[in-house]
């Protein structure tokens, strides 16, 4: 059983970031507050995260029912048991297969202790997950994030945050990550509910792009 995260408080820290910040007060204007993304921590909510990588959310929610439809429970214990076509039947690809097992592994063998983390500081954390085969930066933010509740995370590699800081903001050209992080830095110390708006302003983006 892992260790519960203390909620993020993100309606309170969305308030705040509006109240100190004109583009933030826009995200949340056009983007609505966003519902909260909590997570319960733990392998499982690992596995979905590395499932979700580079794919649509539709692909990603399909991919994990068949998942839970075949293996009954998504544990460390059953993707480490099943053989891998049957993975390979739920739509993982090979490689995801091989972060799935390299997870795995990792949490049985006790050389990933996920509960562990909430001892640790964020960069801590991160180079603990990064550690393992297939978790990239990003995964291992998004499981800080919304897993462990952490209030001051921005995934600047994200492509999506990227965007929509440019539309935002009204930047000329698509924001690197290192220019993301720079910009988010005004955002502290609640980046986390600072990404979680500009997503949410993002999925307005289309909208405003056929107003123009």
């Amino acid at each position: 059983m892992s260790i519960a995260a203390k909620p993020l408080a993100l309606k309170r820290h969305c308030k705040a970031l509006a109240k100190a910040c004109p583009h933030m007060a826009r995200a949340l204007e056009i983007g609505g507050m966003p519902p909260s993304r909590d997570r319960e921590g733990g392998f499982r909510t690992l596995m979905r995260v590395i499932v979700d990588q580079q794919i649509s959310v539709h692909a990603g929610r399909a991919i994990w029912e068949r998942l839970e439809t075949r293996l009954g429970e998504v544990s460390a214990e059953r993707v480490m048991a099943v053989r891998r076509p049957t993975l390979q039947k739920c739509g993982l690809s090979a490689q995801k297969i091989v972060y799935a097992r390299e997870l795995a592994g990792a949490i049985r063998r006790g050389t990933l202790d996920l509960d562990g983390l909430h001892d640790l500081d964020d960069t801590a954390a991160i180079a603990q997950l990064t550690a393992i085969k297939g978790i990239g930066a990003w995964t291992a933010e998004i499981y800080l994030m919304f897993a462990m509740g952490r209030p001051d995370i921005m995934p600047s590699g994200d492509l999506a945050l990227q965007v929509s800081a440019q539309k935002l903001i009204g930047l000329k050209t698509r924001p690197k990550p290192n220019e993301l992080a720079a910009i988010a830095e005004s955002w502290r110390p609640y980046r986390t509910s600072a990404a979680v708006l500009l997503w949410s302003f993002y999925r307005k983006v289309p909208l405003l792009d056929a107003d123009d």
